[in-house]
């Protein structure tokens, strides 16, 4: 059985205050090495137009390529190297989405349950969604992408809003677990037919929301080097141990710590260090 995981890898630009570097980023590329070492039976299905990006995967041999005309592009801004819960995003809001034809030559035979991490609203069709709920096994659906859509354009890139659309309810309702933010459920709200809703807010922790509330605290760090991707090593850190059946609690409490050792370093998390 294998967890299969599926968005776009990304090139990113990081700009923390006058320090710039370029990295391949996207939420599947950051949770492939947290599920690496805490769920190794999974399979990562990225959407981009450059194959070369999956290089930096942590095993190349668990990533497939579904090769699209563009490839998405994010700017990361810090502008405070001392708080980095503040980030102003930039992207150039690529528009290659996964249709489930795309899948249907890619997928394994036998599946634990799917991951899907859209970086806007073009990603994943509700057709899609639908395609995946057919096969009946747990659906992990982190909720940002889908609220993404552009604002201001500057240069050839957008500035980024969140807003609700019409067919949220139905991608939502009937997933086992849904992930987002604070910002994120006061635009939405946590009114869904789902199992269970993680709300993080960064430095100040997280909440698991099922029959009732749960409240996790954030691992304090005193060496914050880089909080890029860092919701998304704590969402895969969360699932790795659902599958294995972990309590909820316990589940936030290990993505808490792992999520805290990912933001020492630059880049994914690496155990190594």
């Amino acid at each position: 059985m294998t967890l299969v995981v599926i968005g776009p890898v990304t090139k990113d630009l990081v700009v923390i205050e006058d320090k710039k570097s370029h990295k391949v980023g996207g939420a599947t590329y950051f949770q492939s090495f947290v599920f690496e070492e805490f769920y190794s039976d999974y399979l990562a299905i990225v959407n981009c137009s450059d194959e070369s990006l999956i290089n930096d995967f942590p095993d190349l041999d668990k990533v497939e390529v579904i090769l699209k005309d563009g490839t998405h592009f994010f700017i990361n801004n810090y502008p405070d190297k001392n708080d980095l819960d503040k980030r102003d995003q930039l992207s150039n809001f690529a528009k290659i989405p996964i249709y489930p034809d795309d899948l249907k030559g890619v997928l394994p035979d036998e599946i634990d349950g799917f991951v899907l991490n859209p970086l806007n609203r073009f990603d994943f069709p509700l057709e899609t969604v639908e395609y995946l709920k057919s096969f009946g096994v747990p659906l992990f659906i982190s909720i940002q992408g889908f609220l993404r859509v552009p604002d201001i354009k500057v240069n050839e890139n957008y500035t980024i809003k969140l807003d609700d659309f019409d067919e949220l309810d139905a991608i939502l309702n009937g997933v086992s677990l849904i992930f987002l933010d604070e910002a994120e459920a006061n635009i939405i709200g946590l009114d869904y037919d789902v199992d269970e809703i993680v709300i993080t807010d960064g430095s100040k922790g997280s909440r698991i929301v099922s029959d009732d509330e749960t409240r996790i605290d954030a691992v304090r760090c005193d060496n914050v080097v880089d909080t890029t991707g860092c919701g998304d090593t704590y969402m895969a850190s969360y699932i790795s141990q659902k599958l294995l059946s972990k309590p909820s609690e316990i589940a936030g409490n290990f993505a808490s710590l792992i999520a805290s050792e990912k933001i020492k370093n630059f880049g994914p998390y690496n155990s190594n260090k």
